[in-house]
């Protein structure tokens, strides 16, 4: 087995997460690795309501903000020591592998939800992640809620 020096965990920052969270830090200290957290948020664009275009940069600031404070409190709270946080507007799949080139991670671990048919053809952000990765990526199997 790999000793994993690096892990980013990508959260989508839903119940979902403690899933993800429990493996991570598992591993983490498993391998004694470094252990980075990141959410990426998708841009809002301009919304348009008619002939108005409404500006949006306000909600996605807050957004933002939103997503630093629950991430920070993940942190505080984990059973591992975090060496970082990210909070990163873009598109998430190309985005989790840029930063985990940019931080030299040598495993991603994302949660997923084992869709199938057609929410399955519309692609999903683990598998992208997953096809797209220069290093391991661990897809946490997490429980679909109704």
């Amino acid at each position: 087995m790999n000793h994993y020096t690096h892990i980013l965990v990508g959260l989508d920052l839903t119940d979902d997460s403690e899933e993800v969270l429990e493996r991570a830090t598992a591993l983490t200290k498993d391998c004694n690795a470094k252990l980075t957290l990141a959410h990426i948020i998708e841009p809002l664009t301009f919304a348009y309501g008619g002939d108005i275009p409404v500006d949006l940069t306000e909600i996605q600031m807050q957004l933002e903000i939103q997503a630093k404070e629950t991430l920070s409190s993940i942190a505080k709270v984990l059973a591992a020591e975090v060496a970082g946080q990210h909070v990163i507007i873009g598109q998430p799949v190309d985005e989790m592998h840029q930063l985990a080139e940019q931080i030299g991670a040598d495993l991603i671990i994302v949660g997923s939800h084992g869709r199938k048919g057609l929410a399955l053809l519309l692609g999903s952000t683990a598998n992208g992640v997953i096809h797209g990765a220069k290093c391991d990526v661990l897809a946490v199997r997490v429980a679909l809620k109704s």
